[in-house]
């Protein structure tokens, strides 16, 4: 039986159950932190609510979460780890890079092309956190995570996109790609994966689901990849109302093996620290884990989506993402 690694060991691909395919424990800023976190920032409480949350979840009856958070979204899986310790529920990390452009001056000055030259080290990066474990706790990565923003494929964002392509050409393991929908830089970063020998089939374009343009998303579905529907609750860049009638209308036609669902929501997120918790929590009140199990299934049968359908998208396409081999 294939397995996939989680944060508690590797588990059977079959075991995953029903799974939120992109969602995050913590997203945080760590330098903001380290100097200013007195103002908003408290390890204990923060770890009970989030054990809280996911305890939650699990009751509604979900098993796995995939959390793409990686460098540059404040990864710390020894924090997670000792979250995951009081919640029966799998947890999936990544290894890769978010960044909407610049690669961190820790890599600029090495690499093929730099001035001191050698061997790709992101690449080294990702091979390790997923063959070794990460930062020393042997917890090991399952899945690659970049990004492919508004500014498309810079010079900088071009070398991840490569690195990370090696990664999984050496290991097989599936990729997650942050894109933006209004932009459709979907097709980038599948016009780069195919040039570099990824297997399509094992790439989730991450926040497609934001787009209601079904050529786009026939289009991602089309050429093997998965359409990310993952940011539910978000209303402001695709009200619910039309994410449901979307993934209906794509349901309706077979799509419902090329889509996984999810919110892209956190336990906390320190982009909206302090008092902007609250304008948070004003302007996007569906912005977290519960919403897709109490109000938007619910809105797909109602649209005509089967329970069979749905199965498949909570549980059987993300158990074929990580069925690797």
């Amino acid at each position: 039986m294939p397995t996939v690694e989680t944060v508690r060991g590797p588990v059977d691909v079959d075991d995953l159950g029903t799974t939120l395919m992109h969602e995050h424990v913590f997203v945080l800023s760590p330098d903001i932190m380290q100097n200013y976190g007195d103002e908003y920032w408290d390890e204990e409480v923060r770890v009970a609510d989030a054990i809280e949350k996911l305890r939650r979840l699990r009751d509604l009856g979900v098993t796995t979460i995939v959390d793409p958070t990686v460098v540059g979204l404040g990864r710390y899986v020894p924090r997670v780890a000792r979250i995951n310790a009081e919640v029966d529920l799998h947890i999936v990390v990544a290894t890769g890079l978010y960044t909407f452009d610049e690669i961190p001056h820790f890599l600029h000055y090495r690499g093929p092309g730099t001035v001191l030259g050698g061997e790709e080290p992101m690449t080294a990066m990702f091979l390790r956190d997923i063959r070794e474990g990460i930062g020393g706790t042997g917890i090991k990565a399952a899945f690659l995570k970049g990004v492919v923003e508004e500014r498309g494929l810079t010079p900088d964002q071009t070398r991840i996109q490569h690195a990370i392509a090696a990664a999984h050409v050496e290991t097989g393991v599936p990729i997650t790609v942050h894109t933006n929908a209004a932009h459709q830089t979907g097709r980038l970063a599948l016009d780069l994966y195919e040039k570099a020998g990824v297997d399509l089939t094992k790439v989730v374009i991450g926040h497609a689901g934001d787009s209601n343009d079904l050529d786009y998303l026939r289009e991602i579905a089309d050429r093997g990849a998965t359409i990310g529907a993952d940011r539910f609750g978000i209303d402001v860049f695709n009200p619910t109302d039309q994410r449901v009638a979307t993934i209906a209308a794509l349901c309706a036609e077979g799509y419902a093996e090329k889509i996984v669902l999810s919110h892209d929501a956190s336990c906390y997120i320190d982009f909206f620290s302090g008092e902007s918790q609250a304008t948070k929590e004003q302007m996007l009140p569906n912005w977290h884990f519960e919403h897709i199990h109490h109000d938007v299934l619910p809105a797909l049968r109602d649209r005509g989506v089967t329970d069979e359908q749905i199965t498949t998208m909570l549980v059987d396409n993300p158990r074929r993402y990580f069925t690797v081999g």
